[in-house]
């Protein structure tokens, strides 16, 4: 009888679950383990924010399927387990039983490592006090959830104006909460243009948000448990902070075994989303992609990219010939009654590329303006000069932006310029859309520069 071959997975998340889930499907005979440092696996981690806001009422509510769940397709999922070693040579993984502490070994004929990324940490004094969080896993929005609880927090401090600082700058004025917001840099979410971050900036003052600007934070203060950030050496008072400035891929164990990283620290993958190392996949998190745009690697950690790099690198490692063919960096963030999004290249990106590149935006109604309560949609479009070929866009309004970049993003897919934008047959319905949508009236301005 032949010996069955055996895949491990490191990291049982978004990519992680992914691979084991679409390896099972395709090799039913296949051996399958799957080790997770956290207690918890296949979760909606982009749900953590409206977890702590009382939105979603219990964290159980984020679970997609448990490790029971995957037992019962033989797929071995093992929870408070970190893989502290990898060894290529001998094909096996060392690990460690955080709860009991025993250590022990596992062979692996294939291997995928999804250890996905962490929240940035860095060395400033006083970071390790106690009340000072980040927002990755379902433990840390349990533990926030239970200090706001059990020390009646009232004043919260969130070090970064990114995606999650700003959901979660809501999630703590839903709680009731005073907020105030630290973000280094002259504008909140930095991957989109400063005029366009402006929209987001006056609505988190209309929210009562505290929003401070080119605030470096210099050091926490408190006896016992955070009670200040000290930024631009001034003290802002804190019973609970949020560090919310940035993902780092969690590509040490990789590194440390000879797996390749690229330029962006991540693991570096090709198509097949596999590395250096023959019979060694990585995908989600802890791995580049490949922006469409820049035609270079990139590093966008985001649980769209990572669950379809999980499932290519479980294709290939039973024997598929899946590809990730790359990303073009589609995103969007609720900013309390905002939508934000975006996709491609901002302006400031495109000139950073040395791209001769031009922008049009414009504002239109995002319905139909004799409809109940229109709002503008504020539509930025970001091409090439000459060709006009499509760069990137943004959007902003209270209705239609989140799906609208949608189309957007197909478009860089299929490498269009703004004339071929224009001429889409897109849906009209006045509860939905203008006769003239704010898309095709951005690419026609557009056409005309």
């Amino acid at each position: 009888m032949a010996k069955r071959e055996k895949l491990v997975v490191i990291g049982g998340v978004a990519a992680g679950m992914s691979a084991a889930s679409k390896a099972r499907r395709m090799a039913p005979e296949m051996d399958i383990t799957v080790f997770e440092k956290s207690g918890f696996v296949s979760f909606g981690s982009c749900g953590l924010p409206y977890f702590v806001g009382g939105v979603i009422p219990t964290h159980e509510k984020l679970i997609v399927r448990t490790p029971e769940q995957f037992a019962k397709n033989n797929i071995a999922v093992h929870v408070h387990h970190e893989v502290t070693h990898i060894d290529l040579g001998e094909k096996k993984v060392h690990v460690r039983n955080l709860e009991s502490g025993a250590e022990f070994e596992e062979p692996f004929d294939k291997l995928v490592i999804t250890t996905g990324g962490h929240a940035a940490k860095p060395p400033i004094p006083g970071i390790d006090l106690p009340g000072i969080f980040p927002l990755r896993i379902i433990e840390d929005g349990l533990a926030i959830r239970r200090w706001i609880q059990e020390k009646r927090a009232q004043k919260a401090v969130i070090v970064g104006g990114g995606y999650i600082g700003l959901e979660m700058a809501e999630a703590f004025r839903n709680l009731g909460l005073q907020v105030t917001v630290l973000e280094m840099l002259p504008q909140v979410l930095p991957n989109v243009d400063a005029d366009m971050a402006e929209l987001a900036q006056e609505e988190l003052l209309r929210q009562q948000v505290d929003l401070q600007l080119e605030h470096k934070v210099e050091g926490f203060e408190g006896k016992g448990r955070v009670e200040a950030v000290v930024a631009n050496g001034k003290a802002f008072p804190a019973d609970i902070v949020l560090l919310a400035i940035g993902v780092r891929p969690s590509a040490k164990l990789a590194e440390e075994a000879g797996v390749a990283l690229g330029q962006t620290g991540a693991v570096a993958v090709n198509e097949r989303q596999e590395t250096n190392v023959p019979g060694v996949y990585a995908a989600g998190d802890v791995a580049e992609a490949f922006h469409l745009v820049l035609k270079r690697p990139a590093y966008i950690p985001l649980g769209t990219t990572a669950n379809k790099q999980g499932r290519v690198a479980g294709a290939n490692v039973a024997g598929g010939n899946a590809k990730f063919p790359g990303i073009v960096g589609t995103a969007v963030v609720k900013v309390f009654d905002l939508q934000v999004a975006r996709t491609g290249l901002t302006l400031a990106e495109a000139k950073r590329e040395g791209l001769n590149a031009e922008e049009t935006r414009i504002k239109h109604h995002a319905i139909g303006h004799y409809m109940p309560n229109p709002t503008p949609l504020h539509v930025k479009l970001v091409y090439e000069a000459g060709s006009h070929r499509l760069l990137g866009a943004q959007m902003v309004g209270q209705q239609g932006a989140a799906k609208r970049i949608d189309v957007i993003a197909a478009a860089l897919h299929a490498g269009w310029t703004v004339s071929d934008l224009g001429k889409l047959d897109l849906s009209y319905a006045p509860p939905f859309a203008p006769v003239w949508d704010p898309i095709l009236v951005a690419a026609n301005v557009a056409s005309k520069a």
